[in-house]
C-alpha cells in the first residue's frame, strides 16, 4: 500500500506491506486523517520520546526510530474485512473511527506509532474491533476525522471537574485548547478566558465558546474580570507543553485553585511545592481520550453543538504531508490539515 512514513526523522512516501488482520482486528481503508502536532514532535524528538517511554513507562517502547512507521491517529475509514474468529462488530462498508489503541492479539499499541498498526497516513489500517465507533452516514469524512482531536480536549475539560461556580482559564488555543473550551461550554461553565499569543487562535477560541480571549503579554489572565463582577479564574488548563509552565501557574493560581496539565512536555519541570501547599492547589494531569469522550465528540459534531468547520484547512494527498507538517507550527497554520491517503 502507499503511505507517508516517518523514518529517521524524515517524512517519505513509499510502498509498505499491506496489513493482515488477526482475530479481533478490522481491516479498514482510510478516507481521511488529521495532522497532529504529535507527528511533528516525533520528527524532531522521536528518539527522545522512545527513550523516555523505555525509562519511565509509555506506549512507544516498541518503536524503532530508524525503521519506517506510518503515523496518523485522527482517522475515519471504511471497514473492509476482519481477521478470522472476529466478532465483526461493524458491518463491512460502514465508516468508522476509534480510540487509536490496539489491544487485540496480546498487543497494546498506539495506532500510528507502531510498526504493527499503521496509522491513517496509509491506505490501509488495522483497528481493534472492540474500539470501533460507526460514523453517521451524513457526517463528512473530514468532520469525522476531527472526532479524535476534539475528544482529547473534552477529556481534559472533564478532568478539571468543572461546575457552574468556576471561572476557567485555558492557556494555549491549539486544537486541544479549543476542545477544552468547547467542552467547558457544553458543561455551562462561565466565564471561560482563553489566552494565546496569536490573534488567529484567539479568534478561534471565541468561536468555540470562550467569553474573553487575551494576549497574556498585554493582559494578566489571572487578574480581575470586569465583565464578570471582577471574578478571578480558579480553574486553569495548561495546553502549551513548555517547561516552566507549571511553575508559573502555581505562582499565579489562587488559593484552592485547580490546575489541569494537558500540554505534552518532555523536559523536566520544577516547581515550588511550598507555594502549591500554601495555596492548597489541586494539580491534575490529563491524558488521552476515552471512549466516552469519543462518543460525546461524535454526537456534538454530528448535531452541530460543536462546529469544527473552522478547524479544517487544506486537504492534501500523501505527497503533501512533509510540507504540511513543517508548516503546522506557524501562527497562521490551520488547526488541522487533513490527509486523504487515497491521493498521491
Amino acid at each position: 500500500m502507499k503511505a507517508a512514513v516517518i523514518e529517521n526523522g524524515q517524512v517519505l512516501v513509499r510502498d509498505m506491506p499491506e496489513p493482515v488482520p488477526g482475530k479481533g482486528q478490522a481491516l479498514v481503508r482510510t478516507h481521511s486523517c488529521g495532522l497532529c502536532a504529535s507527528e511533528a514532535h516525533f520528527l524532531h524528538a522521536g528518539q527522545n520520546v522512545i527513550d523516555l517511554s523505555r525509562r519511565l513507562g509509555g506506549p512507544y517502547t516498541a518503536l524503532d526510530f530508524g525503521r519506517a512507521f506510518v503515523p496518523g491517529h485522527e482517522y475515519v475509514g471504511e471497514v473492509l474485512d476482519y481477521g478470522p474468529g472476529s466478532r465483526r462488530t461493524v458491518k463491512p462498508g460502514a465508516r468508522v473511527t476509534s480510540v487509536p489503541i490496539m489491544r487485540q492479539q496480546g498487543a497494546h499499541a498506539v495506532i500510528g506509532f507502531s510498526h504493527d498498526c499503521p496509522g491513517g497516513f496509509g491506505e490501509l489500517m488495522l483497528l481493534d474491533e472492540d474500539m470501533l465507533m460507526e460514523v453517521p452516514s451524513d457526517l463528512p469524512d473530514d468532520f469525522a476525522a476531527m472526532i479524535e482531536p476534539l475528544a482529547v480536549g473534552l477529556e481534559h475539560a472533564r478532568r478539571g471537574r468543572p461546575d457552574h461556580g468556576d471561572a476557567a482559564l485555558v492557556l494555549g488555543c491549539g486544537a486541544i485548547g479549543l476542545g477544552v473550551i468547547a467542552g467547558l461550554k457544553l458543561m455551562g461553565v462561565a466565564p471561560i478566558v482563553a489566552a494565546d499569543f496569536h490573534a488567529g487562535r484567539r479568534e478561534q477560541a471565541l468561536k468555540m465558546g470562550a467569553h474573553i480571549a487575551i494576549d497574556p503579554r498585554e493582559t494578566d489572565p489571572y487578574g480581575p474580570l470586569p465583565d464578570f463582577g471582577n471574578r478571578r479564574v480558579n480553574l486553569i488548563y495548561e495546553n502549551v507543553g513548555q517547561p516552566g509552565m507549571l511553575s508559573r501557574i502555581v505562582e499565579a493560581a489562587p488559593f484552592d485553585g485547580r490546575i489541569v496539565m494537558g500540554g505534552y512536555c518532555m523536559e523536566p519541570e520544577s516547581m515550588y511545592i511550598f507555594a502549591a501547599q500554601n495555596k492548597r492547589l489541586n494539580i491534575q494531569f490529563a491524558g488521552g481520550e476515552e471512549p466516552q469522550d469519543m462518543a460525546l465528540a461524535m454526537r456534538a459534531i454530528a448535531d452541530g453543538s460543536i462546529d469544527v468547520a473552522p478547524w479544517i484547512g487544506a486537504r492534501i494527498g500523501l505527497s503533501g504531508v512533509a510540507a504540511a507538517i513543517a508548516a503546522m507550527s506557524g501562527p497562521e497554520a490551520p488547526v488541522r490539515s487533513v490527509v486523504d491517503p487515497r491521493r498521491l
